[in-house]
Protein backbone atom coordinates (compact mmCIF):
# COMPACT_ATOMS: atom_id res chain seq x y z
CA UNK A 1 0.00 0.00 0.00
CA UNK A 2 2.91 2.57 0.87
CA UNK A 3 4.82 1.33 -2.11
CA UNK A 4 1.39 2.34 -4.15
CA UNK A 5 0.94 5.42 -2.74
CA UNK A 6 4.45 6.45 -3.69
CA UNK A 7 3.44 5.86 -7.07
CA UNK A 8 2.22 9.07 -10.05
CA UNK A 9 -1.34 8.41 -9.90
CA UNK A 10 -2.26 7.74 -13.45
CA UNK A 11 -4.65 10.76 -13.23
CA UNK A 12 -1.49 13.35 -13.38
CA UNK A 13 -0.38 12.01 -16.81
CA UNK A 14 -4.01 11.81 -18.44
CA UNK A 15 -4.09 15.63 -17.10
CA UNK A 16 -0.86 16.24 -18.77
CA UNK A 17 -2.07 14.55 -22.16
CA UNK A 18 -5.22 15.83 -21.65
CA UNK A 19 -4.12 19.35 -21.41
CA UNK A 20 -1.50 19.39 -24.38
CA UNK A 21 -4.98 17.60 -26.86
CA UNK A 22 -7.17 20.82 -25.45
CA UNK A 23 -4.38 23.04 -25.74
CA UNK A 24 -3.61 22.25 -28.94
CA UNK A 25 -6.62 22.39 -30.49
CA UNK A 26 -7.70 25.29 -28.87
CA UNK A 27 -4.61 27.19 -29.63
CA UNK A 28 -3.63 25.62 -32.92
CA UNK A 29 -7.19 26.15 -34.56
CA UNK A 30 -10.11 28.29 -32.52
CA UNK A 31 -8.13 30.99 -31.22
CA UNK A 32 -5.42 31.06 -33.88
CA UNK A 33 -8.67 31.70 -36.20
CA UNK A 34 -8.30 35.20 -35.68
CA UNK A 35 -5.04 36.22 -36.87
CA UNK A 36 -6.01 35.11 -40.61
CA UNK A 37 -9.81 37.31 -40.56
CA UNK A 38 -7.76 40.63 -41.44
CA UNK A 39 -5.55 39.13 -43.90
CA UNK A 40 -8.26 36.80 -46.05
CA UNK A 41 -10.35 39.86 -46.13
CA UNK A 42 -8.29 41.63 -47.45
CA UNK A 43 -6.92 39.80 -50.16
CA UNK A 44 -10.22 38.10 -51.38
CA UNK A 45 -12.22 41.01 -50.34
CA UNK A 46 -14.56 39.76 -48.01
CA UNK A 47 -16.10 41.69 -45.36
CA UNK A 48 -15.27 41.09 -41.70
CA UNK A 49 -18.67 40.64 -41.19
CA UNK A 50 -19.20 38.10 -43.62
CA UNK A 51 -16.12 36.60 -42.98
CA UNK A 52 -16.86 36.15 -39.39
CA UNK A 53 -20.72 34.93 -40.51
CA UNK A 54 -18.55 31.27 -40.20
CA UNK A 55 -18.25 31.24 -36.27
CA UNK A 56 -22.05 31.52 -36.18
CA UNK A 57 -22.39 28.42 -38.41
CA UNK A 58 -19.90 26.64 -36.36
CA UNK A 59 -21.80 28.07 -33.14
CA UNK A 60 -24.99 26.53 -34.20
CA UNK A 61 -23.62 23.23 -35.33
CA UNK A 62 -21.71 23.36 -31.56
CA UNK A 63 -25.07 24.25 -29.94
CA UNK A 64 -26.99 20.99 -31.45
CA UNK A 65 -24.32 18.81 -31.43
CA UNK A 66 -23.33 19.64 -27.87
CA UNK A 67 -25.96 17.25 -25.86
CA UNK A 68 -25.49 14.97 -28.84
CA UNK A 69 -21.58 14.60 -27.30
CA UNK A 70 -22.27 14.17 -24.03
CA UNK A 71 -24.51 10.81 -24.68
CA UNK A 72 -21.51 9.28 -27.50
CA UNK A 73 -18.58 10.08 -25.27
CA UNK A 74 -20.43 8.01 -22.38
CA UNK A 75 -21.61 5.41 -24.78
CA UNK A 76 -18.57 4.73 -27.49
CA UNK A 77 -14.53 4.53 -26.59
CA UNK A 78 -13.60 7.67 -26.41
CA UNK A 79 -10.06 7.07 -28.34
CA UNK A 80 -12.34 6.70 -31.39
CA UNK A 81 -14.30 9.02 -31.07
CA UNK A 82 -11.50 11.77 -30.23
CA UNK A 83 -9.77 10.78 -33.37
CA UNK A 84 -12.43 11.12 -35.56
CA UNK A 85 -12.46 14.31 -34.23
CA UNK A 86 -9.54 15.74 -34.47
CA UNK A 87 -9.39 14.48 -38.52
CA UNK A 88 -12.57 16.44 -38.67
CA UNK A 89 -11.52 19.68 -37.12
CA UNK A 90 -7.52 20.20 -37.98
CA UNK A 91 -8.91 18.36 -41.54
CA UNK A 92 -11.73 21.19 -42.12
CA UNK A 93 -9.27 23.88 -40.93
CA UNK A 94 -6.30 22.81 -43.37
CA UNK A 95 -9.05 23.26 -46.05
CA UNK A 96 -9.54 26.44 -45.62
CA UNK A 97 -6.18 26.87 -46.98
CA UNK A 98 -7.62 26.29 -50.60
CA UNK A 99 -10.43 28.06 -50.48
CA UNK A 100 -11.33 31.29 -52.46
CA UNK A 101 -14.92 32.22 -51.90
CA UNK A 102 -16.66 32.82 -48.16
CA UNK A 103 -18.57 29.66 -48.94
CA UNK A 104 -15.96 27.65 -48.40
CA UNK A 105 -15.69 29.02 -44.84
CA UNK A 106 -19.26 28.60 -44.31
CA UNK A 107 -19.18 24.18 -45.20
CA UNK A 108 -16.36 23.29 -43.64
CA UNK A 109 -16.89 25.43 -40.55
CA UNK A 110 -19.45 22.50 -40.17
CA UNK A 111 -16.96 19.60 -39.85
CA UNK A 112 -14.47 21.80 -37.93
CA UNK A 113 -17.35 22.56 -34.99
CA UNK A 114 -18.30 19.14 -34.76
CA UNK A 115 -14.74 18.09 -33.84
CA UNK A 116 -14.17 21.05 -31.82
CA UNK A 117 -17.27 20.08 -29.42
CA UNK A 118 -15.34 16.82 -28.03
CA UNK A 119 -11.92 18.18 -28.25
CA UNK A 120 -11.87 21.31 -26.58
CA UNK A 121 -15.36 21.82 -25.35
CA UNK A 122 -16.55 18.03 -23.61
CA UNK A 123 -13.27 16.09 -23.07
CA UNK A 124 -11.30 18.11 -20.65
CA UNK A 125 -14.43 19.09 -18.29
CA UNK A 126 -15.62 15.27 -18.64
CA UNK A 127 -12.56 13.57 -17.94
CA UNK A 128 -11.20 15.22 -15.39
CA UNK A 129 -14.62 14.94 -13.18
CA UNK A 130 -13.77 11.37 -13.79
CA UNK A 131 -10.38 10.73 -12.77
CA UNK A 132 -10.26 13.81 -10.15
CA UNK A 133 -12.60 13.16 -6.73
CA UNK A 134 -9.54 15.86 -5.16
CA UNK A 135 -8.07 18.60 -6.74
CA UNK A 136 -10.60 19.25 -9.16
CA UNK A 137 -10.30 22.88 -9.49
CA UNK A 138 -6.62 22.81 -9.56
CA UNK A 139 -6.77 20.10 -12.10
CA UNK A 140 -8.56 22.16 -14.21
CA UNK A 141 -6.75 25.41 -13.95
CA UNK A 142 -3.37 23.02 -14.90
CA UNK A 143 -5.19 22.42 -17.92
CA UNK A 144 -6.19 25.39 -19.10
CA UNK A 145 -2.42 26.82 -17.71
CA UNK A 146 -1.03 24.47 -20.13
CA UNK A 147 -3.23 25.52 -22.93
CA UNK A 148 -1.52 29.15 -22.00
CA UNK A 149 1.47 28.11 -22.43
CA UNK A 150 1.12 26.35 -25.66
CA UNK A 151 -0.80 29.35 -26.67
CA UNK A 152 2.41 31.75 -25.97
CA UNK A 153 4.02 29.55 -28.32
CA UNK A 154 1.85 29.04 -31.28
CA UNK A 155 0.16 32.42 -31.51
CA UNK A 156 3.52 34.39 -32.40
CA UNK A 157 4.83 31.63 -34.63
CA UNK A 158 1.26 31.66 -36.47
CA UNK A 159 1.64 35.63 -36.54
CA UNK A 160 5.17 35.28 -38.31
CA UNK A 161 3.94 32.31 -40.50
CA UNK A 162 1.40 34.14 -42.17
CA UNK A 163 3.20 36.85 -42.43
CA UNK A 164 6.45 34.81 -44.66
CA UNK A 165 4.39 31.94 -45.74
CA UNK A 166 1.07 33.93 -46.08
CA UNK A 167 -2.84 32.57 -45.01
CA UNK A 168 -3.14 29.96 -47.55
CA UNK A 169 0.13 27.86 -46.47
CA UNK A 170 -0.38 28.99 -42.36
CA UNK A 171 -3.87 26.95 -42.78
CA UNK A 172 -2.77 24.00 -44.59
CA UNK A 173 0.48 23.31 -42.12
CA UNK A 174 -1.31 24.45 -39.21
CA UNK A 175 -3.84 22.14 -39.48
CA UNK A 176 -1.62 19.03 -40.00
CA UNK A 177 0.49 19.89 -37.69
CA UNK A 178 -2.41 20.15 -35.14
CA UNK A 179 -3.14 16.30 -35.75
CA UNK A 180 -0.13 15.14 -35.93
CA UNK A 181 0.06 15.73 -32.39
CA UNK A 182 -3.03 14.94 -31.10
CA UNK A 183 -3.61 11.44 -32.68
CA UNK A 184 -0.30 10.00 -30.44
CA UNK A 185 -1.44 11.44 -27.50
CA UNK A 186 -5.17 9.98 -27.88
CA UNK A 187 -3.90 6.77 -28.84
CA UNK A 188 -1.18 6.36 -25.43
CA UNK A 189 -2.98 8.85 -23.11
CA UNK A 190 -6.39 8.83 -22.99
CA UNK A 191 -8.81 7.04 -20.94
CA UNK A 192 -12.29 7.46 -20.01
CA UNK A 193 -12.08 6.44 -16.42
CA UNK A 194 -9.57 5.07 -13.82
CA UNK A 195 -11.54 1.58 -13.61
CA UNK A 196 -10.10 1.00 -17.79
CA UNK A 197 -6.50 1.45 -15.51
CA UNK A 198 -7.92 -0.85 -12.38
CA UNK A 199 -7.64 2.68 -10.76
CA UNK A 200 -9.97 4.65 -7.90
CA UNK A 201 -9.79 8.17 -9.20
CA UNK A 202 -7.57 10.73 -7.49
CA UNK A 203 -8.31 11.37 -4.16
CA UNK A 204 -11.19 9.17 -3.65
CA UNK A 205 -9.10 7.01 -0.29
CA UNK A 206 -9.11 10.39 0.93
CA UNK A 207 -12.68 11.64 0.67
CA UNK A 208 -13.61 7.95 1.94
CA UNK A 209 -11.48 8.80 4.93
CA UNK A 210 -12.47 12.46 5.71
CA UNK A 211 -16.16 11.77 4.98
CA UNK A 212 -16.70 7.78 5.56
CA UNK A 213 -18.45 7.36 2.49
CA UNK A 214 -18.06 4.98 -0.06
CA UNK A 215 -16.71 5.51 -3.54
CA UNK A 216 -20.56 4.88 -4.90
CA UNK A 217 -21.79 7.55 -2.66
CA UNK A 218 -19.19 10.19 -3.65
CA UNK A 219 -19.60 10.21 -7.35
CA UNK A 220 -23.52 10.42 -6.96
CA UNK A 221 -23.73 13.67 -4.42
CA UNK A 222 -26.05 16.66 -6.27
CA UNK A 223 -28.96 17.15 -8.22
CA UNK A 224 -30.72 15.25 -10.91
CA UNK A 225 -30.21 16.85 -14.77
CA UNK A 226 -34.32 16.49 -14.84
CA UNK A 227 -34.42 18.98 -11.79
CA UNK A 228 -31.04 21.29 -12.31
CA UNK A 229 -32.60 22.25 -15.99
CA UNK A 230 -35.68 23.64 -14.16
CA UNK A 231 -34.08 25.22 -11.76
CA UNK A 232 -33.40 29.39 -11.28
CA UNK A 233 -29.59 28.26 -10.82
CA UNK A 234 -29.49 26.51 -14.00
CA UNK A 235 -30.82 28.90 -15.99
CA UNK A 236 -27.99 31.89 -14.56
CA UNK A 237 -25.48 29.01 -15.15
CA UNK A 238 -26.47 29.15 -19.09
CA UNK A 239 -26.91 32.85 -18.91
CA UNK A 240 -23.64 33.03 -17.81
CA UNK A 241 -22.19 30.74 -20.17
CA UNK A 242 -23.23 32.65 -22.63
CA UNK A 243 -22.08 36.47 -21.55
CA UNK A 244 -18.69 34.98 -20.66
CA UNK A 245 -18.14 33.16 -24.28
CA UNK A 246 -19.15 36.65 -25.62
CA UNK A 247 -16.79 38.43 -23.92
CA UNK A 248 -13.76 35.87 -24.63
CA UNK A 249 -15.46 35.89 -28.56
CA UNK A 250 -13.45 39.32 -28.62
CA UNK A 251 -10.32 37.28 -28.13
CA UNK A 252 -11.15 36.43 -31.85
CA UNK A 253 -11.22 40.09 -33.08
CA UNK A 254 -8.14 41.19 -31.04
CA UNK A 255 -5.67 41.32 -34.34
CA UNK A 256 -8.40 43.17 -36.40
CA UNK A 257 -8.61 45.61 -33.53
CA UNK A 258 -5.03 45.48 -33.58
CA UNK A 259 -4.25 46.00 -37.00
CA UNK A 260 -7.20 48.69 -37.58
CA UNK A 261 -5.14 50.90 -35.28
CA UNK A 262 -1.90 50.49 -37.14
CA UNK A 263 -0.55 47.14 -35.66
CA UNK A 264 0.96 44.69 -38.20
CA UNK A 265 0.15 41.15 -38.02
CA UNK A 266 3.24 40.18 -36.70
CA UNK A 267 2.27 42.45 -33.57
CA UNK A 268 -0.88 41.31 -33.44
CA UNK A 269 0.38 37.52 -33.14
CA UNK A 270 2.67 38.94 -30.19
CA UNK A 271 0.26 40.58 -28.14
CA UNK A 272 -1.83 36.78 -28.77
CA UNK A 273 0.76 35.44 -27.40
CA UNK A 274 1.34 37.38 -24.74
CA UNK A 275 -3.00 37.12 -23.81
CA UNK A 276 -1.96 33.24 -23.59
CA UNK A 277 0.45 34.24 -20.69
CA UNK A 278 -2.97 35.62 -18.90
CA UNK A 279 -4.21 32.64 -19.35
CA UNK A 280 -1.44 30.51 -17.80
CA UNK A 281 -1.76 32.69 -14.90
CA UNK A 282 -5.24 33.11 -14.61
CA UNK A 283 -5.97 29.44 -14.74
CA UNK A 284 -3.72 28.72 -12.05
CA UNK A 285 -4.76 31.60 -9.82
CA UNK A 286 -8.78 30.67 -10.44
CA UNK A 287 -8.38 26.95 -10.11
CA UNK A 288 -6.36 27.69 -6.82
CA UNK A 289 -8.59 30.42 -5.54
CA UNK A 290 -11.82 28.34 -6.60
CA UNK A 291 -10.54 25.68 -4.36
CA UNK A 292 -9.55 28.00 -1.56
CA UNK A 293 -12.52 30.54 -1.78
CA UNK A 294 -15.27 29.01 -3.57
CA UNK A 295 -16.41 29.15 -7.32
CA UNK A 296 -18.86 32.11 -6.40
CA UNK A 297 -16.01 34.66 -5.14
CA UNK A 298 -13.57 33.77 -7.60
CA UNK A 299 -16.12 34.46 -10.70
CA UNK A 300 -17.36 37.33 -9.15
CA UNK A 301 -13.66 38.72 -8.62
CA UNK A 302 -12.91 37.63 -12.42
CA UNK A 303 -15.75 39.71 -14.10
CA UNK A 304 -14.83 42.93 -11.73
CA UNK A 305 -11.08 42.12 -12.82
CA UNK A 306 -12.22 42.51 -16.87
CA UNK A 307 -13.15 45.63 -16.26
CA UNK A 308 -9.21 47.25 -16.13
CA UNK A 309 -8.11 46.03 -19.82
CA UNK A 310 -11.70 47.16 -21.21
CA UNK A 311 -10.82 50.67 -19.71
CA UNK A 312 -7.00 50.52 -21.31
CA UNK A 313 -8.31 49.64 -24.38
CA UNK A 314 -11.09 52.55 -24.72
CA UNK A 315 -8.62 55.48 -23.34
CA UNK A 316 -4.73 53.85 -24.87
CA UNK A 317 -4.69 51.73 -27.28
CA UNK A 318 -2.25 53.46 -29.46
CA UNK A 319 0.40 52.50 -26.54
CA UNK A 320 1.74 49.34 -27.17
CA UNK A 321 2.94 48.35 -23.93
CA UNK A 322 -0.61 49.24 -22.62
CA UNK A 323 -2.20 47.52 -25.35
CA UNK A 324 0.38 44.50 -24.58
CA UNK A 325 -0.34 44.41 -20.79
CA UNK A 326 -4.49 45.28 -21.29
CA UNK A 327 -4.51 41.85 -23.47
CA UNK A 328 -2.65 39.87 -20.86
CA UNK A 329 -5.14 40.58 -18.11
CA UNK A 330 -7.63 40.04 -21.21
CA UNK A 331 -6.12 36.98 -21.33
CA UNK A 332 -6.31 36.17 -17.42
CA UNK A 333 -9.67 36.76 -17.23
CA UNK A 334 -10.86 34.71 -20.78
CA UNK A 335 -9.52 32.14 -18.90
CA UNK A 336 -12.28 31.64 -16.42
CA UNK A 337 -14.32 30.10 -19.29
CA UNK A 338 -12.30 27.29 -19.17
CA UNK A 339 -11.53 26.88 -15.48
CA UNK A 340 -14.63 28.60 -13.98
CA UNK A 341 -17.50 27.23 -16.05
CA UNK A 342 -17.23 23.44 -14.79
CA UNK A 343 -16.18 24.31 -11.32
CA UNK A 344 -19.22 26.60 -11.26
CA UNK A 345 -21.20 23.26 -12.93
CA UNK A 346 -20.11 21.19 -9.98
CA UNK A 347 -20.65 23.83 -7.37
CA UNK A 348 -23.90 24.63 -8.27
CA UNK A 349 -25.30 21.10 -8.96
CA UNK A 350 -22.54 18.09 -7.97
CA UNK A 351 -21.62 15.55 -9.73
CA UNK A 352 -24.40 13.20 -10.07
CA UNK A 353 -25.57 13.93 -13.49
CA UNK A 354 -22.25 16.63 -14.38
CA UNK A 355 -21.81 15.38 -18.03
CA UNK A 356 -25.62 16.01 -18.94
CA UNK A 357 -25.91 19.38 -17.45
CA UNK A 358 -22.18 20.74 -18.27
CA UNK A 359 -23.09 19.72 -21.82
CA UNK A 360 -26.42 21.32 -21.91
CA UNK A 361 -25.40 24.64 -20.09
CA UNK A 362 -22.68 24.93 -22.49
CA UNK A 363 -25.33 25.37 -25.12
CA UNK A 364 -24.90 28.69 -23.85
CA UNK A 365 -21.32 29.21 -25.51
CA UNK A 366 -22.62 28.08 -28.72
CA UNK A 367 -25.60 30.36 -28.48
CA UNK A 368 -22.64 33.35 -27.82
CA UNK A 369 -20.83 32.38 -30.98
CA UNK A 370 -23.87 32.90 -33.20
CA UNK A 371 -24.35 36.48 -32.11
CA UNK A 372 -21.28 37.50 -30.66
CA UNK A 373 -18.79 36.77 -33.26
CA UNK A 374 -20.07 38.27 -36.54
CA UNK A 375 -21.85 40.72 -34.51
CA UNK A 376 -18.61 42.15 -33.28
CA UNK A 377 -17.32 42.20 -36.77
CA UNK A 378 -20.76 43.57 -38.40
CA UNK A 379 -20.03 46.78 -35.65
CA UNK A 380 -16.61 46.94 -37.18
CA UNK A 381 -17.66 47.67 -40.86
CA UNK A 382 -20.70 49.44 -39.85
CA UNK A 383 -18.80 51.95 -37.64
CA UNK A 384 -14.62 51.67 -38.65
CA UNK A 385 -13.85 50.63 -34.77
CA UNK A 386 -14.59 48.61 -31.76
CA UNK A 387 -15.24 51.12 -29.26
CA UNK A 388 -19.26 50.34 -29.03
CA UNK A 389 -18.42 46.29 -28.88
CA UNK A 390 -15.73 47.23 -25.98
CA UNK A 391 -18.55 49.18 -24.51
CA UNK A 392 -20.57 45.87 -24.51
CA UNK A 393 -18.32 44.23 -22.33
CA UNK A 394 -18.26 46.21 -19.72
CA UNK A 395 -21.49 45.55 -19.20
CA UNK A 396 -21.60 42.44 -19.79
CA UNK A 397 -18.95 41.90 -16.88
CA UNK A 398 -20.71 43.63 -14.52
CA UNK A 399 -24.08 41.30 -15.51
CA UNK A 400 -22.08 38.12 -15.25
CA UNK A 401 -20.98 38.70 -12.01
CA UNK A 402 -24.58 39.38 -10.88
CA UNK A 403 -25.54 36.37 -12.89
CA UNK A 404 -23.31 34.00 -10.47
CA UNK A 405 -24.71 35.50 -7.09
CA UNK A 406 -28.19 34.35 -8.89
CA UNK A 407 -27.13 31.29 -9.62
CA UNK A 408 -25.98 30.47 -6.18
CA UNK A 409 -29.59 31.63 -4.45
CA UNK A 410 -30.51 28.91 -6.78
CA UNK A 411 -28.63 26.27 -5.62
CA UNK A 412 -29.76 26.87 -1.98
CA UNK A 413 -33.14 26.62 -3.31
CA UNK A 414 -32.39 22.93 -4.57
CA UNK A 415 -30.94 22.39 -0.89
CA UNK A 416 -33.64 23.75 1.13
CA UNK A 417 -36.36 21.68 -1.24
CA UNK A 418 -33.98 18.97 -0.40
CA UNK A 419 -33.55 18.23 -3.93
CA UNK A 420 -29.73 17.95 -3.21
CA UNK A 421 -28.66 13.79 -2.39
Amino acid sequence: MNQQKKKIHYAWWLLIGLSIMVGVGKNGISTAGGLFLTPVTQDLGIGMGSLTLYFSIASIVTMIFLPIAGKLMAKYDIKLILIVAIILMAGSFAMFGLMSSVWGWYLFSIPMAIGSVFITQIAGPVLINNWFKKHNGLAIGIMVAIGGVLGAVIQPTVGNLIATQGWRFTYIALGIAVAAIIIPIILLVIRMSPQQKGLQPLGMDEVETNEGSSAQQVTAVGVTAAVAKKSSAFFALLAFFFIITSIASFSQHIAPFAMGIGYDIKFAGSVLGAMQIGVLVGALSFGVLSDKIGAKSTAVFAMLLGLIPVGILLTVPENPTLFTVAIIIFGFVVSSLGTLGPLLTTALFGSKDYSQIYSTAAIGLAVAGIVALPGYGFVYEITGSYTFVLYGLAIMLVLNALLVLLAFKGKKKLEKAGLWK
